[in-house]
């Protein structure tokens, strides 16, 4: 009985990860909706991104950035080199490791698409103040700092 008692207080919809899970979730289906034309998905673009951001950056510490496990990392450059985004050099200082680098296309593809970010970003927090934004940016912080300490 006292299961059902606490299940009636706590609904697993007023989870702090179910919210953020279903939150993130629905931001990546707005994106992907409008990155549909240019035939990438909001993961290879963000992937992509992080290259840009960083040209001749090793496999492994894109992956760091982009906050994904090697295996996904290398499913996602896959993907990008066959498009012909990206492509993998081999590194003079370790002949085991991948330099990622942009192609033209790769940069004409996110050079086309980056304003499309930037307007998800802007439906997704219309109407909520700037001080607000702040906040949130701030909390979101101290939870992930939460997380990597436990």
């Amino acid at each position: 009985m006292k299961a059902v008692i606490f299940l009636k207080k706590h609904l697993f919809s007023d989870s702090v990860g179910f919210r953020l899970g279903c939150t993130y979730r629905r931001a990546s289906n707005l994106f992907a909706n409008k990155l549909k034309s240019f035939d990438i998905t909001p993961e290879q673009w963000s992937m992509l991104s992080r290259i840009s951001e960083n040209e001749g950056l090793k496999q492994k510490e894109v992956a760091a950035r982009a906050d994904k496990d090697q295996p996904t990392t290398t499913r996602i450059l896959d993907l990008l080199e066959k498009k012909g985004l990206i492509r993998r050099e081999i590194s003079p200082n370790d002949r085991r490791a991948f330099l990622l680098r942009m192609t033209e296309a790769g940069h004409e593809l996110l050079a086309s698409t980056s304003e499309i970010e930037k307007e998800c970003g802007r439906l997704i927090t219309e109407g909520i103040d700037p001080k607000e934004m702040e906040i949130f940016w701030d909390i979101i912080s101290r939870m992930n700092a939460n997380i990597e300490r436990n």
